[in-house]
């Protein structure tokens, strides 16, 4: 299995550590009703299920999509990294029928060290919660990537309405489109997906990219 080789800080006093301490506790029971697309990235992914490959998450909360990449990629070596030790705490209760097959570190992507590079990494609902920094990892996540390697990211993308931005933002949640100004100019793009949610309350994005040679 893939393991990082460097330290990890101490990431408790990170305000997303200190926000995701009570969140931990209702993410599952909530994230559903809004969190939206993330079984469609996961189906829509373009590397055949047979192949052997290492898959790193970035964000990766309570587990839901790394035990479904898990069940997708029977062959694949998969690492999960979160700043929550309560995230995490669920998670590693939802892959223990994986054991063997995912691993997971508590620590800040950018400053865990990994002993090779990645042919899937994915990012489901943290970009947009990232500011500042967004920018810095998603050119970390870039060079984790091995050349052809596929990056793929379900997110927030804007909203309309106001209130709910100012809301969003409570949440540590950027809504302005931001990523999808990024993304395509770093990745060649293999699917790109926008979506209402509610009605145009606001709107979901999903983005598929190789890494260019």
């Amino acid at each position: 299995m893939t393991r990082n080789i460097a330290p990890i800080n101490n990431t408790e006093n990170h305000p997303l550590s200190k926000y995701y301490q009570f969140q931990s506790r209702i993410y599952d029971m909530t994230r559903w009703s809004f969190l939206f697309g993330r079984r469609q990235l996961i189906r829509t992914l373009p590397i055949p299920k047979k192949k052997s490959i290492s898959i790193l998450e970035i964000g990766c909360g309570t587990g839901k999509n790394l035990v479904q990449l898990a069940k997708k990629y029977p062959h694949a070596e998969i690492t999960g990294i979160d700043l929550s030790e309560e995230m995490l705490q669920i998670c590693r209760k939802k892959i223990t029928p994986y054991q063997g097959r995912i691993s997971t570190i508590k620590g800040a992507f950018g400053e865990v060290t990994f002993r090779e590079n990645f042919d899937l990494i994915v990012f489901s609902y943290c970009l947009t919660m990232v500011n500042p920094g967004w920018d810095r990892l998603i050119d970390q996540a870039k060079s984790t990537l091995k050349t052809g390697g596929v990056m793929a990211v379900v997110d927030f993308h804007d909203t309309a309405v106001s209130g709910f931005e100012h809301h969003m933002a409570g949440h540590h949640v950027r809504m302005d489109g931001h990523l999808l100004n990024v993304l395509p100019k770093k990745f060649r793009q293999h699917e790109q997906q926008i979506a209402k949610a509610y009605f145009g309350a606001w709107r979901w994005f999903m983005f598929i990219g190789y890494k260019k040679p």
